[in-house]
């Protein structure tokens, strides 16, 4: 906890991207539903909380078979990319983001991000955020160094690695049930950041859960 609470203990922060720095989970939901909605379906909370934090291709595979859609996974992710990349241009950034992030780089602890989210669309996210750009190690899903998609705490081990930092010594933010599983797997403190609609969830694993990024910049740099 003492990590969590104290972030000059930290070696390092390593963040989640979608719906942690990026309001981007209402830009998912609304391609994923203009899809299975062709079908008369529906893309219910209770599912998206289990995809969240998954591999695009694991998300897919679920979606699919959860909702019996005549689709095969590849199938479903082609048809949703286009919307994706057209919404992507405008992601805004979630309310203390960018602050808590250039909080964190003006004290010297080193900042990371481990997104699923493939390069490209992180890219896409990234382009007109020059604060997310700018870090030196960023680990995507689809990057050989991921290993394993999340709960496997493969891709925080990853970015543990690139900041050269022992994984027990940071602190991962994220905001799903997979994610804050994997991070814990890592080793690492967690905090978890999770949507008002996903709040209620057990996120086990995590040693704070807050209602957003600006209660937990004001809990690591408000003056006492």
């Amino acid at each position: 906890m003492s990590a969590v609470r104290r972030p000059n203990r930290a070696g390092g922060v390593v963040f989640d991207v979608d719906g942690v720095l990026l309001d981007t989970e209402p830009l998912y939901t609304a391609a994923t539903q203009a899809i299975v909605g062709r079908w008369g379906k529906r893309y219910e909370p209770e599912l998206k909380a289990r995809m969240m934090g998954q591999s695009s291709a694991v998300g897919a595979r679920m979606l699919v078979a959860e909702l019996g859609l005549p689709l095969e996974p590849e199938e479903y992710l082609a048809l949703r990319r286009p919307a994706l990349e057209a919404l992507f241009a405008d992601a805004p950034a979630l309310p203390g983001a960018r602050e808590l992030v250039a909080d964190l780089l003006a004290c010297g602890i080193p900042v990371a991000l481990a997104t699923s989210a493939e390069r490209a669309l992180h890219e896409r996210k990234a382009a007109r955020h020059a604060w997310l750009r700018d870090l030196p190690v960023v680990i995507c899903g689809d990057d050989a160094a991921a290993g394993r998609p999340k709960p496997a705490p493969d891709i925080f081990l990853a970015a543990a690695s690139g900041l050269a930092r022992a994984p027990a010594s940071c602190v991962a933010i994220e905001d799903s049930l997979a994610g804050v599983e994997a991070a814990a797997a890592a080793g690492m403190a967690v905090v978890a950041v999770p949507d008002v609609a996903m709040a209620h969830l057990p996120f086990r694993g995590a040693s704070l859960v807050l209602d957003s990024l600006e209660a937990l910049r004001r809990l690591w740099f408000a003056a006492p």
